[in-house]
């Protein structure tokens, strides 16, 4: 969705990953992800462990039981709260946390898109393949035990390119996603390595001699199995504008309704999707993400409480990710509050302290605008700049808002480069009291930005630092008492959107950015400036 892509922390890794790895390695995108979290010295990192059961007192989970094979460790960790982001809801089981598995009826929760009755079945999982032009012929035996493809069975699913492999390769939709693992995976292979042998050998596929298969997933990518209930259930009617004013709300998605036929590649007369796309994006409120039964469960992922139809919209990674984001910080708050996540929802200063703390870290809710009575750069007396193009205004950058749909200057500043740069201040007719700033650059949120071997995906998108954003400046503040602009910080080679500088507490009545240099754009771009004392 252009204009839409999610902010906060997953902005920050995408940023990372495309400034350091503009060739597109997966390894390289796993060892920052890696590198973030054992980087962060409040995080202790149980790589190759899996949950195993929970210890529930008075209808409290108390400590999850890990294990680690290779390592042949137990972990018993206690908390006082946990968030099961398994997909699979593993821990909420083990804690005897309400769930749904398979999809409802139509009248359940009057969702037009459901089908007439409910049943189990499930979207199906899919594994995928890269591929790879190696300049020389690339002959291909298929194992005894792949499939026989035929064209028939691909009239409804498309072979044009085969960088990517193909999500329409889904099984399992009809079985049990989680005990049914291996057979799943077993048919999954045999049908990849069916399609690739019908490309390579059919004939039809004549330009495709040169290629050949460069990596196989093992894992099967599983679309749904269980969905934890939480005292709010999204339905359609929430993501097509019901949760637009709810007063938790936390994050947004946007994915079409996206279903698939759980009969899978099986049913070659069936199409492999039926996708509806959504007007508008939509928020996810608090109250779908924490259990209903277990007062100390959240949960962000495919299992947050969803009905099936609004869930083939939230199982997107993206929208995965915000909810995750929403509810580490959500934890963190109850932790040093001493209260649940319904004492969260139920105290509502708490609750607007809240929302007002993912909004400070870039976290993006529909319609909710930065209020946060600390920020001292929103008392601001007058804002001026060195020019303003055509359509912006630097006074939006105190307007609580940090961002615009493509062709809109609404929410941002805009100032022409010149061979001096270009400037932005905030003026306040009494002096301030400042230890931190807080700036908000343009990352180019009108393009997509994430780890693909598609070649088309890849075309739409800028590798390295984005051309828009702000790369090397000056943050600077009048002294109150010598009336002298002083250096608070001096930057070179920025490429993230989301900057804050700590410094020594000064009094001012004024504060500058002046840009240097862009990673490209001729204008300076800049969303916010945030002070606090």
């Amino acid at each position: 969705r252009p204009g839409w892509r999610e902010g906060g922390i997953l902005e920050e890794l995408r940023l990372e990953d495309a400034a350091h790895n503009p060739h597109w390695s997966w390894e390289l995108w796993d060892l920052l992800l890696y590198d973030k979290v054992i980087s962060e010295p409040n995080i202790t990192l149980l790589l190759d462990a899996t949950v195993y059961r929970a210890e529930v007192e008075e209808g409290r989970i108390r400590a999850a039981w890990v294990r680690c094979d290779t390592s042949e460790h137990l972990y018993r960790v206690e908390a006082a709260c946990f968030a099961d982001c398994t997909g699979d809801c593993r821990l909420g089981v083990e804690a005897g946390a309400e769930y749904i598995i398979g999809h409802e009826s139509r009248h359940h929760y009057d969702e037009p898109l459901a089908p007439e009755t409910e049943g189990p079945e499930t979207l199906g999982s899919s594994i995928l393949f890269t591929a790879k032009d190696y300049g020389t012929p690339i002959p291909f035996t298929p194992p005894r035990w792949a499939r026989k493809i035929t064209q028939e069975q691909l009239r409804l699913r498309s072979v044009r390119s085969w960088e990517y492999g193909y999500w329409w390769i889904e099984w399992g939709g009809q079985r049990n996603a989680i005990r049914d693992h291996e057979r799943i995976r077993f048919e999954l292979l045999a049908i990849v390595l069916g399609v690739w042998d019908y490309i390579k050998n059919s004939g039809n596929h004549p330009d495709s001699a040169t290629w050949g298969m460069q990596w196989l997933g093992m894992i099967p990518g599983r679309r749904s199995s269980r969905r934890l209930v939480g005292p709010h259930t999204l339905t359609q009617a929430d993501l097509m504008g019901g949760s637009d004013h709810y007063d938790d709300a936390v994050a947004i998605g946007g994915w079409p309704f996206d279903n698939h036929p759980p009969s899978g590649f099986d049913d070659p007369d069936i199409p492999p999707f039926d996708s509806i796309r959504i007007d508008e994006v939509y928020n996810i409120p608090l109250r779908s993400l924490y259990s209903a039964n277990i007062p100390n469960l959240f949960m962000a992922g495919r299992n947050i409480s969803a009905s099936h139809v609004s869930f083939t919209s939230t199982r997107v990674m993206g929208t995965c990710a915000v909810e995750g984001q929403a509810i580490g910080t959500a934890a963190a708050l109850c932790a040093r509050e001493g209260v649940t996540p319904g004492g969260l929802y139920g105290n509502k200063p708490l609750l607007h302290r809240y929302r007002q703390q993912l909004l400070r870290d870039d976290q993006t809710i529909k319609h909710a605008v930065n209020e946060d009575e600390d920020d001292l750069a929103r008392k601001a007396d007058a804002v001026l700049a060195s020019s303003e193009i055509e359509g912006s205004s630097a006074a939006s950058v105190i307007n609580g808002r940090v961002r615009d749909l493509p062709g809109e200057w609404k929410n941002r500043w805009g100032g022409a480069m010149t061979e001096e740069g270009a400037w932005i201040e905030l003026q306040w007719q009494t002096p301030q009291s400042i230890s931190q700033v807080q700036l908000t650059f343009d990352s180019g949120f009108s393009r997509e930005l994430t780890m693909t071997a598609n070649h088309n995906a890849r075309a739409r998108q800028r590798r390295g630092p984005q051309p828009e954003t702000v790369r090397d400046y000056r943050l600077l503040h009048l002294d109150s008492e010598t009336g002298e602009w002083k250096a608070l910080a001096d930057i070179e080679g920025n490429y993230q959107r989301l900057r804050r500088h700590t410094f020594p507490r000064v009094e001012t009545t004024a504060l500058r950015l002046h840009v240097l240099a862009t990673n490209g754009n001729p204008e300076a771009r800049l969303y916010e400036i945030r002070c606090y004392a």
